[in-house]
């Protein structure tokens, strides 16, 4: 039995609403899982592998990046602009990580998480057709490299909540970020290739609006949840 292409389309939505609804974890896309803050909260001195290894995980781990970055590429056929625009949110997420962290530059983790969910709105809006039917020509790649900022700032607040070896901050944040970077890489490429074979089923339109969606979705659902820990916070 082949089911209609919109029925399915409508399936796909309610469960993927379904499952955001009911997951109680969303705010924590940015977090640092308790073992993992406990875990480096008790190395001393330059530990490369930790570090990167947990970059890695946060990375493959953080929905809220997958999300942003699946949008980025979701139309976009040619590998090189898509390492064009993952370049530019590396950039972005690395200088905010290291720098945020390193100078201690302070700011409201509700806040900037709820920004990050606006980027995936923003994203999956834009994928949609809204910033044109608004009027609104946004370039992309400026864009992607601002909310790489954004991106990355919100895991430094998370790492300035914990007590961590200052002697050797630098060369530990630099390896965090390197792991943060292979785990973008390896999810990238699943992405890609997920992407490559996912255009070649005559539904792909009307399954990608449905997909959008679903991100747009969670994206508004993340805003909502730091928005309601930043007003009902004490």
């Amino acid at each position: 039995m082949t089911l209609n292409p919109r029925l399915l389309t409508t399936l796909i939505t309610l469960l993927g609403l379904s499952a955001l609804a009911f997951s109680g974890e969303l705010a924590l896309a940015h977090g640092v899982a308790e073992g993992d803050a406990n875990f480096l909260q008790n190395q001393q001195g330059f530990q490369f592998w930790p570090y990167a290894y947990l970059g890695a995980k946060h990375m493959v781990t953080g929905y809220d990046h997958l999300l942003f970055l699946a949008g980025v590429i979701f139309f976009v056929n040619r590998l090189t602009d898509v390492a064009v625009y993952v370049t530019l949110f590396a950039i972005g997420h690395s200088l905010t990580l290291i720098l945020g962290v390193w100078l201690n530059i302070g700011a409201n983790a509700y806040l900037v998480d709820a920004l990050i969910g606006f980027s995936v709105v923003y994203k999956a809006f834009d994928n949609l057709g809204g910033c044109r039917h608004l009027g609104f020509d946004i370039p992309v790649r400026p864009m992607v490299l601002i909310f790489g900022l954004v991106h990355g700032f919100g895991l430094a607040t998370k790492l300035q909540e914990l007590s961590l070896d200052q002697d050797s901050l630098v060369g530990n944040l630099l390896a965090f970020n390197f792991g943060v970077e292979v785990g973008q890489f390896c999810a990238l490429l699943a992405m890609v290739l997920g992407f490559t074979i996912w255009r070649r089923s005559r539904y792909f339109t009307a399954h990608a609006i449905t997909a959008n969606i679903v991100i747009m979705t969670a994206g508004f659902l993340l805003m909502g949840y730091q928005l309601s820990g930043y007003f009902l916070s004490p």
